[in-house]
């Protein structure tokens, strides 16, 4: 299939470019624009947020066989139409094909779980003496602004849609301009299901521009963000003076604790996948690898042994590994990273260079020995960069994986059943991985603590962050 054409969904109406602004949709693996993107003006987004007003007061009244028909009508769209999706998402964003598929039976079985959701808003009847009702219910929140970004073109747009969808709410989403075909691949699965077209929206835009915009109105009630805490906290900063409700999956610096009793080969060769997994360029990517002494030395050259073998390419490709970094700015942010690393003394054991000439391919790469002053050890590399560091017992390898301010994601290896229970409620994390880099499911909450934000995507915690509650009493 051909690259789809590109438009902005308002009100029910495709609107392509036309002569409005456009922004550039570059192939990763090659450095060359694939299409033009029209931009959102402030006309588009004021009508956009009647539209999403409108479909709110329409929607919120929707019974729960509504809800889940859509949402089980596109997850069945999203299988049937898979293929087609996952090479989009690579076409745009870089990704192995294999994982793009993946992506799409993630929202699949998000969706399939959202629409049971739809059914357990349950409230509760509070004891009172006879002649008198006291009432606690769930309710929608309202019209949600969503944020998506890039790196998982169609996972991200999913999560933004279904949860404000079953709960009743209406939704402008502003997906990455990276990515803006997969996002759009996604709404249309909802509103060729029989979501009404005012219920959900696409915009795309200048981002500080498009959030001002939407976040200055009083429409809009909730805000749904997920990127960097940077920008995280602006955001957070606007949403706060309208008192708009917040949920914000922000940035991690994954910690790996691996101690001496491991089983060693099961944990690189599942960590050194999950590593370079999107090349890197995941939030709950493993980065920073806590390895007790005794087999450090053993797990360093395994790890870069397994890292080097890994074939970069392009992610069409059936034999790629790892395909290209999203864009120009990724393989630059690595250069410096591992720049810095190394003088201040970190050893390079493999990798740390770009591949080829064309496209935005970066070697996987394993630094060791890191010192705790570089800036790889205190800001997310969002790459395929591996820390590996030597610790001499169990508090100092607690202590380093709390030392920073993320807490998103952390992992641990370890066959004592104790030490399991210690270190999972030891590790300020908002999801821990025992001998698993498993953490997530449809069922599951999604999210973080400390820097990485607050509130939850995913399961039952999903659906309730898009409704509030409401107490009613009788006399």
């Amino acid at each position: 299939m051909s690259y789809p054409d590109l438009h902005l969904v308002i009100g029910g109406e495709r609107i392509a470019g036309g002569g409005r602004r456009t922004s550039a949709v570059v192939n990763p693996a090659t450095g060359e624009p694939i299409a033009d993107l029209p931009i959102a003006d402030p006309a588009d987004l004021d009508r956009a947020l009647d539209t999403a007003a409108r479909g709110f007061r329409s929607w919120r009244e929707s019974t729960p066989q509504q809800r889940a028909a859509v949402l089980n009508g596109a997850a069945r769209l999203l299988r049937e139409r898979a293929d087609d999706l996952a090479r989009v998402a690579t076409l745009e964003q870089g990704k192995t094909l294999a994982e793009a598929k993946v992506e799409v039976a993630m929202n699949a079985a998000l969706f399939e779980f959202y629409a049971g959701e739809a059914f357990r808003l349950y409230g509760r009847t509070l004891v009172r003496p006879a002649g008198q009702r006291s009432t606690v219910s769930h309710e929608p929140v309202g019209p949600v602004a969503a944020f998506a970004p890039w790196n998982f073109p169609l996972g991200n747009p999913g999560r933004k849609l279904g949860a404000p969808i079953a709960a009743g709410c209406s939704v402008i989403l502003k997906a990455a301009e990276e990515t803006p075909a997969s996002a759009l691949g996604v709404l249309q699965c909802l509103l060729d299901a029989g979501l009404p077209p005012d219920v959900a929206q696409a915009v795309f835009g200048v981002p500080d521009e498009v959030s001002r915009h939407l976040l200055a109105s009083p429409v809009i009630r909730k805000l749904s963000f997920t990127g960097s805490t940077t920008v995280g906290r602006h955001l957070a900063r606007l949403a706060a003076e309208d008192m708009k409700r917040t949920t914000m999956e922000l940035g991690g610096h994954g910690p790996v604790l691996v101690f001496d009793d491991a089983d060693i080969d099961r944990a690189l060769d599942t960590m050194a996948a999950s590593k370079y997994r999107n090349a890197g360029q995941v939030c709950v990517s493993p980065t920073r690898f806590i390895v007790h002494e005794a087999v450090f030395a053993r797990f360093r050259d395994g790890f870069a042994e397994r890292a080097g073998r890994i074939v970069v390419g392009d992610g069409l490709d059936p034999a790629t590994g790892m395909g290209p970094m999203a864009n120009p700015r990724r393989p630059e942010a690595m250069e410096r990273l591992i720049a810095d690393a190394t003088a201040r003394g970190a050893r390079l054991c493999t990798g740390g260079e770009r591949i080829g000439n064309r496209g935005y391919f970066y070697r996987p790469t394993v630094l060791a020995d890191v010192p705790l002053d570089a800036a790889v050890m205190n800001e997310e590399p969002f790459g395929p960069i591996a820390l590996i560091n030597p610790y001499r017992d169990e508090e100092a390898m607690i202590a380093e994986a709390n030392r920073l301010p993320y807490g998103l994601a952390a992992y641990a290896w370890t066959q004592d059943a104790q030490r399991q229970r210690r270190v999972s409620r030891a590790i300020e994390s908002g999801m821990v991985g025992i001998n698993t880099t498993m953490i997530g499911g449809a069922d599951s909450p999604f999210g973080g603590v400390k820097w990485s934000g607050h509130g939850a995507e995913d399961g039952p915690e999903g659906v309730a962050a898009c409704l509030v509650t409401k107490a009613v009493h009788e006399g």
